[in-house]
């Protein structure tokens, strides 16, 4: 198991990583970030992230979807963001955010090494 400092550490270690962050979405606080730079604010992200979660199971809950989100993914024209809710051990309402530089990303490694320090995740 891991800590938030860990896992933050963890996430920023992927190829690539510019900015990690675990947030609240029910209040959109990010609890906790790494990274960053003049150009991406980690605190409004995670704000602005939160909508696009409440957005998607709005539109679930809509369409009567019985599932749960995995990742969501954002292509920019420069950059990946990955939002993973978090499922184990008392992470309910939360989840992982990780912007990546898509020029030296992996997209489908990063997406796994994500999933495996969501796993590891203890709050």
């Amino acid at each position: 198991m891991a800590g938030m400092d860990v896992s933050l550490k963890e996430m920023m270690q992927i190829d690539g990583s510019i900015g990690a962050a675990i947030v609240d979405h029910g209040s959109g606080m990010a609890l906790g970030t790494l990274g960053g730079s003049k150009d991406l604010d980690l605190q409004v992200a995670a704000a602005g992230n939160t909508e696009v979660v409440k957005a998607k199971l709005r539109t679930m809950d809509s369409l009567g979807l019985k599932d749960a989100i995995e990742d969501i993914l954002i292509t920019l024209s420069g950059q990946y963001h990955i939002i993973r809710p978090i499922t184990g051990r008392g992470g309910k309402g939360l989840f992982l955010y990780l912007a990546l530089d898509r020029g030296r990303a992996n997209l489908a490694l990063a997406r796994h090494q994500l999933k495996g320090i969501e796993g590891k995740l203890e709050i």
